[in-house]
């Protein structure tokens, strides 16, 4: 692999013409360092754990999608307004572009769940969710109803604090992800990034009060037995995805 593309709180291109455009909202960042040799295997053909320090993490993210548009189309309301966890991963491919990995995406609303999974490949899961402010703590909850294993759950809740003024290399490495690694095409040779772009992620420090969870380990990851070693809140940002590349970095019809 050659060396990965810096770290950038911004984004490195805007996406002239988006294929998607969203809101990610109150949004709880909890994650766990790991051995990169832990998760490697479960990351797609082409690319590797990315890595700071020496080690790679696990990522618990909880937060509110709003008003998923197509193609330039306004937001939706109600089906495109929905709950959603996800378990990730961090990657890094050929072309050294950071990225993501999904290893479960638990949503709300069952026919972007259906989309999601039929027309980009990824792991989603319809379940029974909710999010609930109360002053300075938000609680996240999930009950997975399919495809499973059903009942595999979450209930988080984060107390949130002060406004980051300079986030530490660690926390723009954990949040300044600007595309996803997926074999969107088929089998594991059609590894293809999805960039995305949003404005710099405003943060805040965040307590964890409560984290009961089977989410990481239904994922295939190794249960956390160790308390996180980041936890942090923002409070959201309009984002807009582009077009899948695939590994030569040629666009998708």
């Amino acid at each position: 692999m050659p060396n990965p593309a810096p770290v950038t709180p911004d984004a490195p291109a805007l996406i002239p013409t988006p294929l998607l455009t969203q809101q990610w909202l109150d949004l709880a960042f909890i994650h766990w360092a790991v051995e990169p040799a832990v998760v490697a295997g479960l990351l797609p053909r082409g690319t590797v754990p990315d890595t700071h320090d020496g080690l790679t993490y696990v990522g618990l993210v909880a937060f509110r999608m709003h008003r998923v548009g197509w193609l330039g189309l306004p937001g939706v309301p109600y089906l495109g307004t929905f709950p959603e966890t996800n378990v990730r991963l961090y990657s890094v491919d050929a072309h050294g572009r950071r990225g993501v990995v999904f290893r479960s995406m638990d949503a709300s609303r069952l026919i972007p769940v259906v989309m999601g999974r039929v027309g980009f490949r990824l792991p989603y899961l319809w379940s029974r969710m909710t999010v609930r402010r109360a002053d300075d703590t938000v609680t996240y909850t999930s009950s997975r109803r399919w495809p499973g294993p059903r009942g595999a759950h979450s209930r988080i809740t984060v107390r949130t604090g002060e406004r980051i003024e300079e986030p530490t290399e660690l926390e723009h490495f954990l949040t300044a992800r600007w595309g996803m690694h997926n074999a969107f095409f088929g089998g594991p040779e059609s590894l293809a990034y999805l960039p995305n772009d949003h404005p710099r992620w405003p943060l805040h420090r965040a307590d964890l009060l409560t984290c009961d969870q089977d989410l990481v380990t239904t994922a295939g990851l190794p249960t956390p037995t160790e308390a996180p070693v980041s936890v942090l809140y923002s409070p959201g940002v309009p984002v807009r995805l582009g077009r899948a590349a695939r590994p030569a970095g040629i666009p998708t019809p």
